[in-house]
Protein backbone atom coordinates (compact mmCIF):
# COMPACT_ATOMS: atom_id res chain seq x y z
CA UNK A 1 0.00 0.00 0.00
CA UNK A 2 1.54 3.07 -0.74
CA UNK A 3 1.50 6.26 1.69
CA UNK A 4 -1.22 9.25 0.31
CA UNK A 5 1.72 11.41 0.03
CA UNK A 6 3.73 9.64 -2.55
CA UNK A 7 0.16 9.47 -4.26
CA UNK A 8 -0.35 12.74 -3.96
CA UNK A 9 2.92 13.53 -5.40
CA UNK A 10 2.33 11.21 -8.35
CA UNK A 11 -0.90 12.70 -9.25
CA UNK A 12 0.68 16.50 -8.78
CA UNK A 13 3.33 14.84 -11.10
CA UNK A 14 0.93 13.50 -13.59
CA UNK A 15 -0.98 16.47 -13.95
CA UNK A 16 2.46 18.71 -14.55
CA UNK A 17 3.09 16.26 -17.53
CA UNK A 18 -0.52 16.75 -18.97
CA UNK A 19 -0.03 20.54 -18.75
CA UNK A 20 3.67 20.33 -19.94
CA UNK A 21 1.82 18.28 -23.39
CA UNK A 22 2.10 14.87 -22.56
CA UNK A 23 -1.45 13.49 -22.12
CA UNK A 24 -0.89 9.97 -23.88
CA UNK A 25 -0.90 7.68 -19.93
CA UNK A 26 1.22 5.31 -21.55
CA UNK A 27 3.95 7.39 -22.87
CA UNK A 28 3.56 9.57 -19.20
CA UNK A 29 4.22 5.82 -17.38
CA UNK A 30 7.11 5.04 -19.86
CA UNK A 31 8.98 8.64 -19.28
CA UNK A 32 8.42 8.02 -15.57
CA UNK A 33 9.56 4.58 -15.61
CA UNK A 34 12.85 5.72 -16.95
CA UNK A 35 13.56 7.89 -14.37
CA UNK A 36 13.14 5.29 -12.17
CA UNK A 37 15.31 2.70 -13.80
CA UNK A 38 17.65 5.07 -14.02
CA UNK A 39 17.92 5.34 -9.76
CA UNK A 40 17.72 1.99 -9.38
CA UNK A 41 20.57 1.24 -11.45
CA UNK A 42 22.43 3.58 -9.68
CA UNK A 43 21.34 2.23 -6.34
CA UNK A 44 22.45 -1.53 -7.37
CA UNK A 45 25.64 0.02 -8.26
CA UNK A 46 26.09 1.71 -5.10
CA UNK A 47 25.21 -1.95 -3.14
CA UNK A 48 28.20 -3.29 -5.30
CA UNK A 49 30.77 -0.68 -4.09
CA UNK A 50 29.72 -1.36 -0.46
CA UNK A 51 30.47 -5.10 -1.16
CA UNK A 52 33.78 -4.67 -2.63
CA UNK A 53 34.46 -2.23 0.06
CA UNK A 54 33.92 -4.35 2.73
CA UNK A 55 35.59 -7.49 0.88
CA UNK A 56 38.49 -5.03 0.07
CA UNK A 57 37.82 -6.27 -3.75
CA UNK A 58 38.98 -3.64 -5.76
CA UNK A 59 37.50 -5.42 -9.00
CA UNK A 60 33.88 -6.21 -9.37
CA UNK A 61 31.29 -6.37 -11.93
CA UNK A 62 30.05 -3.01 -12.98
CA UNK A 63 27.19 -1.56 -14.39
CA UNK A 64 28.43 1.60 -15.53
CA UNK A 65 32.19 2.16 -16.90
CA UNK A 66 34.56 3.13 -14.52
CA UNK A 67 35.68 6.26 -16.39
CA UNK A 68 34.75 10.17 -16.01
CA UNK A 69 32.14 9.97 -18.77
CA UNK A 70 30.75 6.24 -17.42
CA UNK A 71 29.98 7.43 -14.02
CA UNK A 72 27.97 10.74 -15.51
CA UNK A 73 25.65 8.36 -16.53
CA UNK A 74 24.95 7.61 -12.43
CA UNK A 75 21.79 9.36 -11.01
CA UNK A 76 23.85 10.82 -7.94
CA UNK A 77 26.32 12.69 -10.39
CA UNK A 78 23.21 13.54 -12.91
CA UNK A 79 20.02 14.67 -10.96
CA UNK A 80 21.67 18.29 -9.65
CA UNK A 81 22.05 19.22 -13.49
CA UNK A 82 19.99 22.20 -14.60
CA UNK A 83 16.61 21.74 -16.82
CA UNK A 84 18.97 22.20 -20.32
CA UNK A 85 21.67 20.27 -19.14
CA UNK A 86 19.80 17.30 -17.58
CA UNK A 87 17.70 17.30 -20.74
CA UNK A 88 20.53 17.03 -23.20
CA UNK A 89 22.40 14.47 -20.95
CA UNK A 90 19.07 12.33 -20.93
CA UNK A 91 18.68 12.35 -24.73
CA UNK A 92 22.49 12.02 -25.98
CA UNK A 93 23.61 9.80 -23.05
CA UNK A 94 21.54 8.25 -20.47
CA UNK A 95 18.99 6.67 -22.71
CA UNK A 96 21.29 5.27 -25.33
CA UNK A 97 23.55 3.73 -22.78
CA UNK A 98 20.12 1.77 -21.32
CA UNK A 99 19.92 0.05 -24.67
CA UNK A 100 23.42 -1.34 -24.40
CA UNK A 101 22.25 -3.38 -21.01
CA UNK A 102 22.60 -7.03 -21.72
CA UNK A 103 24.63 -6.87 -24.90
CA UNK A 104 27.77 -8.35 -23.65
CA UNK A 105 29.70 -7.99 -26.66
CA UNK A 106 28.84 -4.26 -26.94
CA UNK A 107 29.84 -3.28 -23.02
CA UNK A 108 33.83 -1.89 -22.51
CA UNK A 109 35.31 -1.09 -19.67
CA UNK A 110 35.66 -4.93 -18.39
CA UNK A 111 31.73 -4.84 -18.48
CA UNK A 112 29.49 -8.05 -18.67
CA UNK A 113 30.42 -11.73 -17.82
CA UNK A 114 28.77 -14.50 -16.95
CA UNK A 115 26.85 -14.23 -14.19
CA UNK A 116 27.38 -9.92 -14.32
CA UNK A 117 25.05 -7.73 -12.87
CA UNK A 118 24.80 -6.45 -16.58
CA UNK A 119 23.91 -9.74 -17.53
CA UNK A 120 20.85 -9.85 -14.51
CA UNK A 121 19.79 -7.37 -16.17
CA UNK A 122 18.00 -10.14 -18.51
CA UNK A 123 15.60 -8.61 -21.47
CA UNK A 124 15.58 -4.43 -20.37
CA UNK A 125 18.33 -3.46 -22.59
CA UNK A 126 16.59 -5.15 -25.96
CA UNK A 127 13.63 -3.29 -25.29
CA UNK A 128 15.65 0.03 -24.76
CA UNK A 129 16.26 0.47 -28.00
CA UNK A 130 13.66 2.97 -28.73
CA UNK A 131 14.09 4.76 -25.45
CA UNK A 132 13.71 8.21 -26.01
CA UNK A 133 13.05 11.28 -23.63
CA UNK A 134 10.00 12.89 -24.74
CA UNK A 135 10.06 15.57 -21.91
CA UNK A 136 9.97 18.27 -23.89
CA UNK A 137 9.71 21.00 -20.98
CA UNK A 138 12.45 21.38 -18.42
CA UNK A 139 10.51 22.27 -15.39
CA UNK A 140 8.69 19.42 -15.99
CA UNK A 141 11.46 17.06 -16.72
CA UNK A 142 12.94 18.82 -13.10
CA UNK A 143 9.75 18.26 -11.42
CA UNK A 144 10.06 14.17 -12.48
CA UNK A 145 13.78 13.94 -11.28
CA UNK A 146 12.74 15.20 -7.75
CA UNK A 147 9.74 13.28 -7.23
CA UNK A 148 11.55 10.04 -8.66
CA UNK A 149 14.40 10.65 -5.84
CA UNK A 150 11.73 11.42 -3.27
CA UNK A 151 10.62 7.81 -3.71
CA UNK A 152 11.29 4.82 -1.42
CA UNK A 153 12.85 2.90 -3.93
CA UNK A 154 14.96 0.62 -1.48
CA UNK A 155 11.91 -0.96 -0.72
CA UNK A 156 11.02 -3.45 -2.87
CA UNK A 157 7.00 -4.19 -2.52
CA UNK A 158 6.67 -0.25 -2.69
CA UNK A 159 8.29 -0.05 -5.77
CA UNK A 160 6.19 -2.62 -7.12
CA UNK A 161 2.69 -0.91 -5.46
CA UNK A 162 4.19 2.34 -7.12
CA UNK A 163 4.46 0.94 -10.37
CA UNK A 164 0.90 -0.37 -9.72
CA UNK A 165 -0.74 2.65 -9.54
CA UNK A 166 0.82 4.12 -12.44
CA UNK A 167 -1.01 1.48 -14.53
CA UNK A 168 -4.36 2.16 -12.73
CA UNK A 169 -4.08 5.29 -14.87
CA UNK A 170 -3.93 3.71 -17.55
CA UNK A 171 -7.39 4.09 -19.11
CA UNK A 172 -7.71 3.04 -22.81
CA UNK A 173 -8.24 -0.10 -24.37
CA UNK A 174 -5.42 -0.89 -26.84
CA UNK A 175 -6.07 -1.63 -30.82
CA UNK A 176 -5.86 -5.55 -30.66
CA UNK A 177 -8.63 -5.63 -28.11
CA UNK A 178 -5.81 -5.68 -24.99
CA UNK A 179 -6.79 -3.64 -22.13
CA UNK A 180 -5.96 -3.39 -18.74
CA UNK A 181 -7.07 -6.42 -16.02
CA UNK A 182 -8.14 -5.16 -13.04
CA UNK A 183 -5.83 -5.79 -9.76
CA UNK A 184 -8.51 -7.52 -7.67
CA UNK A 185 -9.64 -10.20 -10.31
CA UNK A 186 -6.03 -10.52 -10.88
CA UNK A 187 -5.22 -11.20 -7.23
CA UNK A 188 -8.30 -13.17 -6.97
CA UNK A 189 -6.67 -15.63 -9.52
CA UNK A 190 -3.54 -16.00 -8.27
CA UNK A 191 -5.00 -17.02 -5.19
CA UNK A 192 -7.33 -19.75 -6.98
CA UNK A 193 -3.87 -21.29 -8.34
CA UNK A 194 -1.57 -20.77 -5.41
CA UNK A 195 1.68 -20.87 -7.77
CA UNK A 196 4.79 -22.00 -5.92
CA UNK A 197 8.17 -20.40 -5.34
CA UNK A 198 9.20 -23.48 -7.27
CA UNK A 199 7.40 -23.76 -10.49
CA UNK A 200 7.81 -21.55 -13.97
CA UNK A 201 4.94 -18.97 -14.71
CA UNK A 202 3.50 -17.72 -17.92
CA UNK A 203 1.66 -14.85 -19.33
CA UNK A 204 1.62 -15.30 -23.39
CA UNK A 205 0.11 -12.23 -23.36
CA UNK A 206 1.93 -10.28 -20.79
CA UNK A 207 0.62 -6.76 -21.43
CA UNK A 208 2.20 -4.99 -18.65
CA UNK A 209 2.97 -7.97 -16.91
CA UNK A 210 -0.05 -7.58 -13.94
CA UNK A 211 -0.23 -11.41 -13.55
CA UNK A 212 3.46 -11.67 -13.26
CA UNK A 213 3.98 -8.98 -11.31
CA UNK A 214 1.41 -9.64 -8.49
CA UNK A 215 2.69 -13.02 -8.61
CA UNK A 216 5.65 -11.88 -7.55
CA UNK A 217 3.65 -10.04 -4.69
CA UNK A 218 1.89 -12.74 -3.79
CA UNK A 219 4.63 -14.58 -3.25
CA UNK A 220 6.59 -11.97 -1.14
CA UNK A 221 2.99 -11.78 1.04
CA UNK A 222 2.94 -15.80 1.70
CA UNK A 223 6.59 -16.21 2.17
CA UNK A 224 7.31 -13.79 4.47
CA UNK A 225 8.43 -14.71 8.54
CA UNK A 226 6.76 -12.14 11.35
CA UNK A 227 10.48 -10.58 11.31
CA UNK A 228 9.92 -10.02 7.33
CA UNK A 229 7.06 -8.14 7.73
CA UNK A 230 7.00 -4.28 8.70
CA UNK A 231 4.47 -1.33 8.59
CA UNK A 232 4.92 2.23 7.29
CA UNK A 233 3.71 5.43 9.06
CA UNK A 234 0.09 5.09 7.78
CA UNK A 235 0.07 1.57 9.49
CA UNK A 236 -0.13 -0.01 6.00
CA UNK A 237 1.46 -3.59 6.18
CA UNK A 238 4.74 -4.64 3.78
CA UNK A 239 6.26 -8.09 3.24
CA UNK A 240 9.71 -8.80 2.52
CA UNK A 241 9.73 -12.06 1.29
CA UNK A 242 12.65 -13.04 3.77
CA UNK A 243 11.94 -16.94 3.19
CA UNK A 244 11.62 -17.25 -0.32
CA UNK A 245 15.88 -16.99 -0.04
CA UNK A 246 16.50 -20.30 -1.32
CA UNK A 247 14.44 -20.07 -4.33
CA UNK A 248 15.47 -16.40 -5.53
CA UNK A 249 17.68 -17.75 -8.03
CA UNK A 250 15.41 -19.41 -9.62
CA UNK A 251 12.48 -16.48 -9.23
CA UNK A 252 15.03 -14.48 -10.76
CA UNK A 253 15.89 -16.37 -13.81
CA UNK A 254 13.80 -19.31 -14.54
CA UNK A 255 10.55 -18.32 -12.68
CA UNK A 256 8.76 -15.83 -14.68
CA UNK A 257 7.79 -15.49 -18.49
CA UNK A 258 5.48 -13.09 -20.75
CA UNK A 259 5.52 -13.06 -24.24
CA UNK A 260 3.76 -10.13 -26.27
CA UNK A 261 4.47 -8.27 -29.51
CA UNK A 262 4.22 -5.01 -28.35
CA UNK A 263 7.56 -3.18 -27.88
CA UNK A 264 6.30 -0.52 -25.61
CA UNK A 265 4.08 -3.44 -23.58
CA UNK A 266 7.44 -5.06 -23.44
CA UNK A 267 9.31 -2.33 -22.14
CA UNK A 268 6.67 -1.27 -19.87
CA UNK A 269 6.39 -5.01 -18.20
CA UNK A 270 10.62 -5.10 -18.00
CA UNK A 271 10.50 -2.41 -16.07
CA UNK A 272 7.24 -3.71 -13.97
CA UNK A 273 9.02 -6.58 -13.40
CA UNK A 274 12.75 -5.16 -12.19
CA UNK A 275 10.57 -2.93 -9.70
CA UNK A 276 8.64 -5.96 -8.01
CA UNK A 277 12.32 -7.29 -7.79
CA UNK A 278 12.51 -9.74 -10.03
CA UNK A 279 15.46 -8.46 -12.75
CA UNK A 280 16.28 -11.42 -14.77
CA UNK A 281 12.76 -12.46 -15.90
CA UNK A 282 12.14 -13.58 -19.54
CA UNK A 283 9.96 -10.53 -21.28
CA UNK A 284 10.49 -11.78 -24.41
CA UNK A 285 8.95 -10.46 -28.50
CA UNK A 286 6.76 -12.77 -29.77
CA UNK A 287 3.25 -13.55 -30.81
CA UNK A 288 2.52 -16.62 -29.39
CA UNK A 289 -0.06 -17.81 -31.56
CA UNK A 290 2.50 -17.23 -34.65
CA UNK A 291 4.02 -20.57 -35.99
CA UNK A 292 7.36 -18.37 -35.95
CA UNK A 293 7.08 -19.57 -31.83
CA UNK A 294 8.11 -22.65 -32.93
CA UNK A 295 11.91 -21.30 -34.34
CA UNK A 296 12.31 -18.61 -31.62
CA UNK A 297 10.98 -20.41 -28.40
CA UNK A 298 10.89 -24.42 -29.48
CA UNK A 299 11.18 -25.99 -25.69
CA UNK A 300 8.62 -22.88 -24.01
CA UNK A 301 6.33 -23.90 -26.87
CA UNK A 302 4.97 -27.17 -25.47
CA UNK A 303 4.94 -29.18 -22.19
CA UNK A 304 6.68 -26.27 -20.40
CA UNK A 305 5.10 -24.34 -17.85
CA UNK A 306 3.64 -25.26 -14.12
CA UNK A 307 1.64 -21.90 -14.09
CA UNK A 308 -0.10 -20.13 -16.66
CA UNK A 309 -2.08 -16.61 -15.70
CA UNK A 310 -3.75 -14.36 -18.70
CA UNK A 311 -6.47 -12.52 -19.86
CA UNK A 312 -5.68 -12.75 -23.77
CA UNK A 313 -7.21 -10.35 -26.17
CA UNK A 314 -10.82 -11.35 -27.20
CA UNK A 315 -10.98 -9.05 -30.17
CA UNK A 316 -10.29 -10.18 -33.53
CA UNK A 317 -9.36 -13.10 -36.15
CA UNK A 318 -5.65 -14.09 -37.17
CA UNK A 319 -4.85 -15.06 -40.39
CA UNK A 320 -4.68 -18.75 -41.02
CA UNK A 321 -1.09 -18.59 -42.30
CA UNK A 322 0.39 -17.11 -40.13
CA UNK A 323 -1.15 -19.61 -37.36
CA UNK A 324 0.90 -22.44 -35.22
CA UNK A 325 -0.44 -25.39 -36.93
CA UNK A 326 -0.11 -27.53 -34.07
CA UNK A 327 -2.54 -25.05 -32.22
CA UNK A 328 -4.95 -25.41 -35.43
CA UNK A 329 -4.81 -29.35 -34.87
CA UNK A 330 -6.50 -28.66 -31.57
CA UNK A 331 -9.37 -26.04 -32.89
CA UNK A 332 -9.94 -25.26 -36.30
CA UNK A 333 -10.32 -21.50 -35.77
CA UNK A 334 -9.48 -17.91 -36.43
CA UNK A 335 -10.63 -16.69 -33.28
CA UNK A 336 -7.83 -15.68 -30.66
CA UNK A 337 -9.73 -16.49 -27.86
CA UNK A 338 -10.28 -20.28 -28.93
CA UNK A 339 -6.69 -20.44 -30.16
CA UNK A 340 -5.42 -18.73 -26.85
CA UNK A 341 -7.17 -21.58 -24.69
CA UNK A 342 -5.38 -24.41 -27.18
CA UNK A 343 -1.96 -22.59 -26.88
CA UNK A 344 -2.18 -22.46 -23.40
CA UNK A 345 -2.67 -26.16 -22.91
CA UNK A 346 0.23 -27.19 -25.41
CA UNK A 347 2.49 -24.86 -23.35
CA UNK A 348 1.23 -26.24 -19.76
CA UNK A 349 3.17 -29.47 -18.30
CA UNK A 350 1.52 -32.44 -17.61
CA UNK A 351 -0.40 -31.97 -14.27
CA UNK A 352 0.24 -27.73 -15.11
CA UNK A 353 -2.64 -25.35 -14.38
CA UNK A 354 -4.08 -22.31 -15.27
CA UNK A 355 -6.59 -19.56 -14.85
CA UNK A 356 -7.58 -17.87 -17.80
CA UNK A 357 -10.42 -15.15 -18.44
CA UNK A 358 -12.50 -15.88 -21.52
CA UNK A 359 -15.40 -14.14 -23.14
CA UNK A 360 -18.61 -15.94 -22.37
CA UNK A 361 -19.14 -17.11 -25.82
CA UNK A 362 -16.24 -19.44 -25.71
CA UNK A 363 -18.76 -21.22 -22.52
CA UNK A 364 -21.57 -21.53 -24.83
CA UNK A 365 -20.75 -21.23 -28.31
CA UNK A 366 -22.55 -23.60 -30.83
CA UNK A 367 -20.05 -23.32 -33.86
CA UNK A 368 -17.83 -26.83 -34.47
CA UNK A 369 -14.68 -25.04 -33.17
CA UNK A 370 -16.52 -23.61 -29.77
CA UNK A 371 -17.61 -27.29 -29.05
CA UNK A 372 -14.35 -28.95 -30.36
CA UNK A 373 -12.03 -26.76 -27.87
CA UNK A 374 -14.76 -27.54 -24.72
CA UNK A 375 -14.91 -31.17 -25.76
CA UNK A 376 -10.96 -31.07 -25.37
CA UNK A 377 -10.80 -29.46 -21.67
CA UNK A 378 -13.17 -31.80 -20.66
CA UNK A 379 -12.46 -35.08 -22.18
CA UNK A 380 -8.73 -34.64 -22.12
CA UNK A 381 -7.94 -33.06 -19.88
CA UNK A 382 -9.09 -31.53 -16.14
CA UNK A 383 -11.55 -29.18 -16.34
CA UNK A 384 -11.64 -27.94 -12.82
CA UNK A 385 -13.64 -25.04 -12.30
CA UNK A 386 -15.59 -21.74 -13.82
CA UNK A 387 -16.38 -18.49 -12.03
CA UNK A 388 -18.96 -16.29 -14.01
CA UNK A 389 -17.95 -12.87 -13.61
CA UNK A 390 -20.47 -9.85 -13.88
CA UNK A 391 -20.67 -7.97 -17.16
CA UNK A 392 -18.76 -4.72 -15.98
CA UNK A 393 -15.72 -6.14 -14.58
CA UNK A 394 -13.78 -4.80 -17.54
CA UNK A 395 -15.64 -1.24 -18.03
CA UNK A 396 -15.14 1.10 -19.16
CA UNK A 397 -13.21 -0.64 -21.60
CA UNK A 398 -15.83 -2.94 -22.81
CA UNK A 399 -19.12 -4.64 -21.54
CA UNK A 400 -18.84 -8.26 -22.66
CA UNK A 401 -19.49 -10.72 -20.28
CA UNK A 402 -16.70 -12.82 -18.92
CA UNK A 403 -15.72 -15.90 -17.07
CA UNK A 404 -12.85 -17.61 -15.73
CA UNK A 405 -11.27 -20.93 -16.50
CA UNK A 406 -9.45 -23.17 -14.12
CA UNK A 407 -7.80 -26.35 -15.53
CA UNK A 408 -5.00 -29.09 -15.51
CA UNK A 409 -3.24 -30.20 -18.28
CA UNK A 410 -4.05 -34.05 -18.81
CA UNK A 411 -6.97 -36.30 -17.18
CA UNK A 412 -10.57 -35.92 -17.93
CA UNK A 413 -13.02 -34.04 -15.87
CA UNK A 414 -15.13 -35.65 -13.80
CA UNK A 415 -17.42 -32.69 -12.37
CA UNK A 416 -17.25 -28.96 -12.48
CA UNK A 417 -16.91 -26.71 -10.01
CA UNK A 418 -19.18 -23.34 -10.50
CA UNK A 419 -19.56 -19.70 -9.10
CA UNK A 420 -21.67 -17.08 -10.07
CA UNK A 421 -19.75 -13.86 -8.74
CA UNK A 422 -22.64 -11.50 -8.79
CA UNK A 423 -20.42 -8.17 -7.23
CA UNK A 424 -16.62 -7.59 -7.09
CA UNK A 425 -16.23 -4.93 -4.75
CA UNK A 426 -17.33 -2.52 -7.29
CA UNK A 427 -20.16 -0.83 -9.35
CA UNK A 428 -20.41 -2.04 -12.83
CA UNK A 429 -20.87 1.08 -14.51
CA UNK A 430 -18.15 2.98 -16.50
CA UNK A 431 -17.17 4.87 -13.24
CA UNK A 432 -16.15 1.18 -11.20
CA UNK A 433 -16.30 3.31 -8.06
CA UNK A 434 -14.97 1.03 -4.59
CA UNK A 435 -17.87 -0.19 -3.24
CA UNK A 436 -18.19 -0.42 0.93
CA UNK A 437 -18.88 -3.72 2.68
CA UNK A 438 -21.70 -4.00 5.28
CA UNK A 439 -19.23 -3.74 8.39
CA UNK A 440 -15.65 -2.83 8.51
CA UNK A 441 -12.72 -5.17 7.37
CA UNK A 442 -11.13 -5.15 11.19
CA UNK A 443 -14.51 -6.70 12.06
CA UNK A 444 -14.12 -9.74 9.99
CA UNK A 445 -10.77 -11.02 9.48
CA UNK A 446 -10.86 -13.69 12.01
CA UNK A 447 -8.53 -15.63 14.11
CA UNK A 448 -4.71 -16.72 12.27
CA UNK A 449 -3.34 -18.79 14.78
CA UNK A 450 -5.17 -21.96 13.40
CA UNK A 451 -6.95 -23.33 10.13
CA UNK A 452 -9.99 -23.44 12.11
CA UNK A 453 -9.93 -19.76 12.94
CA UNK A 454 -8.97 -18.90 9.43
CA UNK A 455 -11.76 -20.86 7.70
CA UNK A 456 -13.81 -18.93 10.35
CA UNK A 457 -12.37 -15.37 9.66
CA UNK A 458 -12.87 -16.34 5.91
CA UNK A 459 -16.42 -17.25 6.20
CA UNK A 460 -17.25 -14.07 8.36
CA UNK A 461 -15.55 -12.45 6.16
CA UNK A 462 -17.56 -13.25 3.09
CA UNK A 463 -20.96 -12.61 4.94
CA UNK A 464 -19.88 -9.23 5.51
CA UNK A 465 -19.23 -8.49 1.60
CA UNK A 466 -21.90 -10.16 0.46
CA UNK A 467 -23.61 -8.18 -1.90
CA UNK A 468 -20.67 -6.23 -2.43
CA UNK A 469 -17.97 -8.03 -3.43
CA UNK A 470 -17.92 -12.33 -3.81
CA UNK A 471 -14.35 -12.36 -4.55
CA UNK A 472 -13.86 -13.77 -0.80
CA UNK A 473 -16.52 -16.12 -0.64
CA UNK A 474 -15.80 -17.56 -3.86
CA UNK A 475 -12.04 -18.40 -3.01
CA UNK A 476 -12.95 -19.82 0.19
CA UNK A 477 -15.68 -21.59 -1.45
CA UNK A 478 -13.01 -23.08 -4.10
CA UNK A 479 -10.46 -23.81 -1.29
CA UNK A 480 -13.30 -25.70 0.92
CA UNK A 481 -13.79 -27.42 -2.44
CA UNK A 482 -10.28 -28.09 -3.14
CA UNK A 483 -9.86 -30.02 0.03
CA UNK A 484 -12.54 -32.37 -0.59
CA UNK A 485 -10.76 -33.09 -3.75
CA UNK A 486 -7.12 -33.32 -2.27
CA UNK A 487 -8.96 -35.75 -0.37
CA UNK A 488 -10.07 -37.65 -2.68
CA UNK A 489 -13.53 -37.64 -0.88
CA UNK A 490 -16.53 -39.79 -2.44
CA UNK A 491 -18.61 -38.08 -4.86
CA UNK A 492 -21.87 -38.20 -2.15
CA UNK A 493 -19.94 -36.13 0.15
CA UNK A 494 -18.77 -33.26 -2.34
CA UNK A 495 -22.35 -33.34 -3.52
CA UNK A 496 -23.58 -32.44 0.40
CA UNK A 497 -22.12 -29.48 -0.04
CA UNK A 498 -21.89 -28.18 -3.57
CA UNK A 499 -24.82 -30.46 -5.07
CA UNK A 500 -27.05 -27.66 -4.61
CA UNK A 501 -27.49 -25.30 -8.03
CA UNK A 502 -29.16 -22.86 -6.25
CA UNK A 503 -26.53 -21.82 -4.15
CA UNK A 504 -23.68 -19.48 -5.66
CA UNK A 505 -21.04 -22.41 -5.93
CA UNK A 506 -21.74 -25.34 -6.94
CA UNK A 507 -20.71 -28.58 -8.88
CA UNK A 508 -22.03 -30.39 -12.34
CA UNK A 509 -21.57 -33.67 -13.18
CA UNK A 510 -19.14 -34.44 -16.37
CA UNK A 511 -21.71 -36.35 -18.08
CA UNK A 512 -24.56 -33.59 -17.79
CA UNK A 513 -22.15 -31.19 -19.33
CA UNK A 514 -21.52 -33.50 -22.49
CA UNK A 515 -25.42 -34.38 -22.75
CA UNK A 516 -25.42 -30.45 -23.41
CA UNK A 517 -23.01 -30.49 -26.39
CA UNK A 518 -20.37 -29.43 -23.63
CA UNK A 519 -22.22 -26.47 -23.24
CA UNK A 520 -20.61 -24.31 -19.73
CA UNK A 521 -22.86 -21.28 -19.49
CA UNK A 522 -23.74 -21.16 -15.69
CA UNK A 523 -27.21 -20.40 -16.27
CA UNK A 524 -28.00 -23.61 -17.74
CA UNK A 525 -27.37 -25.43 -14.63
CA UNK A 526 -28.03 -22.96 -12.49
CA UNK A 527 -31.44 -23.77 -10.43
CA UNK A 528 -33.48 -20.66 -10.23
CA UNK A 529 -35.52 -20.00 -7.05
CA UNK A 530 -38.81 -18.10 -7.41
CA UNK A 531 -40.00 -16.70 -4.48
CA UNK A 532 -43.94 -16.28 -4.20
CA UNK A 533 -44.56 -12.73 -3.57
CA UNK A 534 -48.01 -11.45 -1.85
CA UNK A 535 -49.61 -8.26 -2.23
CA UNK A 536 -52.83 -6.62 -0.20
CA UNK A 537 -56.22 -6.61 -1.88
CA UNK A 538 -56.49 -3.44 -4.13
CA UNK A 539 -59.53 -2.04 -2.22
CA UNK A 540 -57.12 -2.08 0.98
CA UNK A 541 -54.59 -0.44 -0.78
CA UNK A 542 -56.64 2.08 -2.11
CA UNK A 543 -58.05 2.47 1.17
CA UNK A 544 -54.63 3.27 2.87
CA UNK A 545 -53.75 6.26 -0.36
CA UNK A 546 -57.17 7.71 0.69
CA UNK A 547 -56.08 8.16 4.02
CA UNK A 548 -52.67 9.49 3.42
CA UNK A 549 -54.29 12.10 0.80
CA UNK A 550 -56.86 12.94 3.91
CA UNK A 551 -53.10 13.39 5.74
CA UNK A 552 -51.40 15.30 3.96
CA UNK A 553 -54.85 17.70 3.40
CA UNK A 554 -55.05 18.43 6.91
CA UNK A 555 -51.47 19.37 7.54
CA UNK A 556 -51.87 22.14 4.44
CA UNK A 557 -54.77 23.53 6.13
CA UNK A 558 -52.92 24.03 9.40
CA UNK A 559 -50.28 25.10 7.47
CA UNK A 560 -52.61 27.74 5.73
CA UNK A 561 -53.90 28.92 9.05
CA UNK A 562 -50.75 29.77 10.52
CA UNK A 563 -49.98 32.48 7.22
Amino acid sequence: MLTGQIRNDIDKLWEKFWTGGITNPLTVIEQISYLMFARMLDMQEDNAERKAARSKKSDFDRVFPNTSKGQLLRWKNFKNLSGKELHKHLKNEVYPFFATLGHKSEQKDGLGGKGSAIEALGHIGEYMQDADLEIKNESVLVSAVEMVENLPLTQSDVKGDIYEYLLSKLTTAGINGQFRTPRHIIDAMIELIDPQPTESICDPACGTAGFLARTMEYLNKTYSSEAGIFADEEGNKHFTGDLLEPYRKHINTQMFWGFDFDTTMLRVSSMNMALHGVNGANILYQDSLSKSIKENFPQQEQNFFDVILANPPFKGSLDETNTNPDVLGLVKTKKTELLFIAHILRALKLGGRAAVIVPDGVLFGSSKAHQQLRSELIENNQLEGIVSLPSGVFKPYAGVSTAILIFTKGGTTERVWFYDLMADGFSLDDKRVPLKPSVKDDDVQGGTNTAGARNAGAVKRAHALEGVNDLPDAIAQWKKYRTLIDKNSRAATIDKQFGDKAQKAFVVDAADIKANKYDLSINRYKEVVYEEETYEPPKKILKKLKKLELDILKDLDELEAML
